[in-house]
């Protein structure tokens, strides 16, 4: 824990209003949201590797973000490091009462049901979809939506109408297309599908963030080997025709 320890002490002087790093005390909340999220997603591209050297680095980045927020609160007397391991801890225990809990019913309340429980005392008279962070990257809040939607059965039972209703949306974008429609129109009705396969993937256990990742990183390897193969024959991708990108795209799927 020494290691943790000097962490935090790091974060109180890089924060020291008159000698620390301009850089930091600059950051506030806000601004640091954006390098959280890039550093959580360096954290899965390095587990997507299975490279546990640079997963073990990335993991410290993602640490220290934590660590920022909590000095950053500390200095507003919110909170402390130490109270966020306490809420998170607090949280393990309730939630697994079977493990923590010496007396224990056989019908105690699962997980879902007690975080059920806990949103529920959260929300009051509000929606059941209000706690979902507008923030998250809209392919995982779609699926949280749609998530906590089935929750109170609010959802198709089986995986064909679902299908039956990406069909739908496709056709109606084409429609969209066909009639020349507005922009606003053509966003809609491609929003619509991109839902909808959410929706699919759900119904999968197929989570559609980490189907297109792996869909980009196809696309990725599949380039880069058309580009190689072009310069291979002396060739810029600027000035091939698509007839030849497309037979090095193919000779690409193969290899």
């Amino acid at each position: 824990m020494d290691n943790l320890y000097r962490l935090i002490n790091l974060m109180q002087l890089l924060r020291d209003p008159e000698d620390g790093c301009p850089w930091d005390n600059r950051q506030t909340f806000a601004s640091l949201v954006p390098y959280t999220i890039e550093e959580v997603y360096e954290v899965a591209a390095a587990v997507d590797k299975q490279d546990f050297s640079l997963l073990r680095e990335e993991l410290g980045d993602l640490l220290l973000q934590i660590v920022f927020y909590a000095q950053m609160a500390r200095e507003q007397d919110l909170f402390d490091i130490d109270d966020v391991a306490r809420s998170i801890s607090d949280k393990l225990v309730r939630r697994h009462p079977k493990i923590f809990e010496e007396e224990t019913a056989p019908d105690m309340a699962t997980w879902d049901d007690i975080k059920a429980a806990e949103r529920k005392a959260k929300q009051g008279s509000g929606s059941l979809l209000d706690d979902i962070p507008e923030a998250l990257p809209q392919l995982l809040r779609a699926w949280k939506v749609q998530e906590r939607a089935a929750s109170v059965g609010f959802d198709w039972q089986e995986t064909r109408p679902v299908l039956a209703k990406i069909t739908e949306e496709l056709d109606e974008l084409g429609e969209a297309l066909a009639a020349e429609d507005a922009q606003d129109r053509l966003v809609e009705e491609l929003g619509d599908l991109l839902f909808s396969a959410v929706n699919l993937g759900r119904h999968l256990d197929i989570s559609a963030e980490e189907a297109l990742r792996k869909s980009n990183e196809k696309f990725l390897s599949r380039f880069r080997e058309v580009e190689r193969q072009m310069a291979q024959q002396g060739k810029r991708l600027a000035d091939c025709s698509m007839e030849e990108m497309e037979q090095a795209w193919q000779a690409a799927k193969l290899a």
